[in-house]
C-alpha cells in the first residue's frame, strides 16, 4: 500500500518535511510549550518520566489500535488512552490502559469531555 506524501513541517518557516504534524525538532520543542503553559502543574506531575516509560512498554507491547481492531482495521497505535482517567482515580496500570490511534484517541476522549459538560 503506498505511502501518504510527507508535508512540510507545521513550525513557521521550518522547510523539513515530515509525516506528523512537526518535524523530531520542533514536535519535541511543542511538547515542552504544551507541558510549560497550557497543561496543569499537578497534570505534568501525573504524566512525567514514569508515565513515558509505562506507554512506551504498553504501545511496544500492543502497537495496533485496539478499537480499530475490534473492527477489523489494522492501524498504528500512537497513544495509550487511560479507560478510567486518573482525574476520576484511575491508575497507570496495564488493565487501564488502552493503545489507540489519534482518530480513536481524539473521538473518546472529545465524547468524554462532552459527557463531563453535561453532569
Amino acid at each position: 500500500m503506498p505511502h501518504r506524501p510527507r508535508k512540510p513541517c507545521a513550525y513557521p518557516s521550518c522547510p523539513m518535511l515530515t509525516d506528523a504534524r512537526f518535524c523530531e525538532t520542533h514536535a519535541k520543542q511543542n511538547a515542552m510549550e504544551y507541558n510549560r503553559y497550557r497543561r496543569a502543574p499537578e497534570t505534568n506531575k501525573q504524566y512525567g518520566g514514569v508515565w513515558r516509560k509505562i506507554r512506551h512498554r504498553y504501545i511496544s507491547a500492543h502497537p495496533l489500535c485496539e478499537q480499530c481492531q475490534q473492527n477489523e482495521r489494522l492501524t498504528p497505535a500512537r497513544e495509550v488512552h487511560h479507560i478510567k482517567p486518573l482525574s476520576e482515580g484511575g491508575t497507570h496500570a496495564e488493565a487501564n490502559l488502552q493503545a489507540l490511534c489519534k482518530h480513536c484517541h481524539s473521538g473518546i476522549t472529545l465524547a468524554e469531555n462532552n459527557k463531563n459538560r453535561l453532569q
